[in-house]
């Protein structure tokens, strides 16, 4: 599954208050199901989906189990195309609300819930733009089985010691120039 966790406006303005040394204002009461919608990325047209940039992180990532592939290198051998805001559309079977505990940081903390979207049987077409000088075709798919198996996406991912946002290349696959 893919667990979705888009960092909310309101958490933004929250920590950019504390950066300017705002006040605080009272706690408001949590809206767990606004928390969860609000975890996903949504394109203009209302569609889940998920920012490029994290499938190239997360094949670049993956260089590092591939001799003489430099994850310096493939950063700029890769790109990753998304929609006008960088997203990719997700395909998928069902859509589920988590209702996680997490220990926040630092001492003392307490343990925290945190409400996120999580997607099952889901599934991305990707468009994957290729320096064929630096890096073949073969070597980008491989590359992204790599990625999928070793990295992944999203919370708890392979990455983060997770086993959520796994994902692997369709079989029917289409490769153009």
């Amino acid at each position: 599954s893919l667990i979705s966790n888009k960092f909310s406006e309101k958490a933004k303005i929250q920590m950019r208050d504390k950066q300017q040394k705002k006040a605080k204002g009272s706690r408001e009461v949590r809206d767990p199901k606004a928390e969860y919608e609000g975890s996903y990325y949504k394109t203009k047209d209302g569609k889940i989906a998920f920012p490029a940039l994290c499938i190239k992180q997360s094949m670049v990532g993956a260089a590092r189990f591939i001799d003489g592939l430099p994850m310096t290198v493939l950063r700029g051998a890769i790109f990753v195309q998304g929609d006008t805001d960088g997203l990719i559309p997700i395909k998928y079977e069902s859509d589920e609300m988590r209702e996680d505990m997490v220990r926040l940081a630092g001492k003392g903390s307490p343990a925290d819930f945190r409400y996120r979207g999580e997607l099952k049987g889901w599934s991305m077409d990707l468009k994957i733009k290729y320096n064929a000088g630096v890096i073949s075709a073969e070597q980008v798919l491989s590359l992204l089985n790599t990625a999928g198996f070793s990295q992944g996406i999203g919370e708890w991912r392979p990455e983060r010691n997770g086993d959520h946002g796994t994902f692997e290349i369709n079989k029917s696959v289409k490769m153009e120039a």
